[in-house]
């Protein structure tokens, strides 16, 4: 049985996938629709649609997905401006704002993104949302030391914020080593750009 959630990804990841062309310096990013981009990337280098490619991945899970289906990889320090990034989103509200990190890689996809002459957010209509932050948490990224300093200045923004744990209950961390703070806001959040700044 076809997975109709799946099959809306992939579709929304081939429309994204023919941006590439040959030559591209590309950001990978991270996630259950960013590995459908992978995936494709890696099936058109391997078939001869595109070459001469090469990629900065958002994560250890992109870079050994890309790694394994051949894609060159290379570090920002070595190609400090890409032509494209691909990544996904949580939501996006009608004003283009998203809510990224639910695979916890907001860092690293944040700071490829900044590098990228153009940013493709692949999303399915189940991600279109009135209002950020009715579906999905908002995730901030901290560093472990003093991470508790952070959680009365969350709460001052209008987040109950709460430390993300992994499957055994202990705090999930990212690729860098930090804690992950999923805030929640009551009824959303209504100034997406302010929030934004602030934090």
């Amino acid at each position: 049985m076809t997975d109709p959630a799946a099959t809306a990804k992939r579709q929304a990841a081939l429309k994204a996938v023919a941006l590439v062309r040959s030559g591209m310096t590309l950001g990978l990013g991270t996630g259950s629709t960013a590995r459908f981009v992978v995936d494709e990337v890696g099936r058109r280098l391997k078939a001869g649609q595109i070459k001469d490619i090469v990629a900065v991945p958002t994560s250890v899970a992109t870079m050994e997905q890309a790694a394994q289906l051949g894609i060159p990889l290379v570090t920002l320090e070595e190609r400090p401006v890409l032509d494209l990034c691909i990544d996904g989103a949580d939501e996006v509200d009608p004003g283009g704002n998203l809510i990224k990190g639910g695979g916890g890689a907001l860092l690293r996809e944040k700071i490829v993104a900044r590098a990228a002459q153009r940013l493709a957010i692949v999303v399915d209509k189940r991600k279109l949302v009135t209002r950020l932050g009715l579906t999905y948490a908002l995730p901030v990224e901290v560093v472990t030391f003093g991470w508790g300093t952070h959680l009365a200045p969350l709460k001052a923004l209008g987040a109950e914020p709460v430390r993300r744990v992994n499957a055994n209950g202990e705090p999930f961390r990212t690729d860098e080593g930090h804690y992950i703070l999923d805030c929640r806001f009551a009824g959303g959040i209504a100034d997406p750009g302010h929030v934004d700044s602030v934090l």
